[in-house]
């Protein structure tokens, strides 16, 4: 797994730095594609999560896609606080950019994913954790949304005063059709404020539910936000694309 190439965004004004993952010449494709946010320092967990399920023979071969900035977390050029927020808050002055960035996935990255792999278009992921799964969420909760698979770890529902609920509660007043496959987690050990959101999004999903979109949730026992990846990942890779 290494670096595949720089991608410049004309949405965002920023280059990107892509990874892949790809499968081997037995897998000749079309393959399912999974785009991971945080790519700088979650991709690799990631890749070992699909590898292991992979050999236990749970999920089919994938083309995993990580998005990322050629920096890490709080480095000048990761812009993640931008990129992953779709309403601005004055704790992160970039903030609010999620528009952009989903615009950037779903045209510039695309186009490239279909000009380089052999992709369908019929199994489109999405993954992420922490902030990045606020993204996830946010390109879930569109009228018509891109993308038909998408993994939430411990999601950033805190952001902006619980934004993101009312994001989704507007969509379902529009709405009642949603058509996509959500798997949601969090570890048991995370903090009140990661458990307690996300439960509240569970709750206001069942409550009024949109027709077509199938849900599951987990809790991870003994984990914590930091040690809870291998196991969303892998998990989450299962839940929505396990063969």
């Amino acid at each position: 797994m290494n670096p595949a190439f720089n991608l410049a965004s004309p949405e965002t004004g920023t280059e990107y730095r892509i990874y892949a993952e790809a499968p081997g010449a037995t897998s000749p494709g079309p393959w399912p594609v999974v785009l991971f946010l945080d790519a700088d320092d979650q991709f690799p967990i990631g890749v070992a999560a699909y590898r292991k399920q992979l050999a236990a023979g749970r999920v089919p071969p994938l083309l995993l896609v990580g998005v990322g900035y050629g920096a890490s977390y709080a480095k000048p050029a990761n812009k993640r606080g931008r990129d992953y927020t779709p309403v601005a808050h004055p704790d992160e002055p970039a903030s609010g950019g999620a528009a952009p960035f989903r615009n950037f996935l779903t045209g510039t990255l695309w186009a490239e994913l279909r000009h380089r792999y052999p992709v369908r278009r019929d199994a489109r992921g999405i993954a992420g954790h922490s902030l990045s799964s606020l993204l996830v969420l946010d390109a879930l909760f569109q009228p018509q949304p891109f993308f038909t698979h998408y993994l939430a770890s411990a999601p950033s529902i805190w952001w902006a005063n619980q934004a993101m609920l009312e994001e989704a509660a507007l969509l379902r007043r529009r709405q009642a059709v949603l058509a996509a496959r959500l798997f949601l987690c969090v570890g048991e050990d995370d903090t009140a404020s990661m458990t307690g959101d996300l439960a509240q999004l569970e709750r206001q999903l069942a409550a009024e539910p949109f027709t077509g979109l199938e849900i599951t949730s987990r809790r991870f026992s003994n984990r914590n936000h930091y040690n809870v990846l291998p196991d969303a990942f892998g998990a989450g890779l299962v839940d929505l694309f396990g063969v």
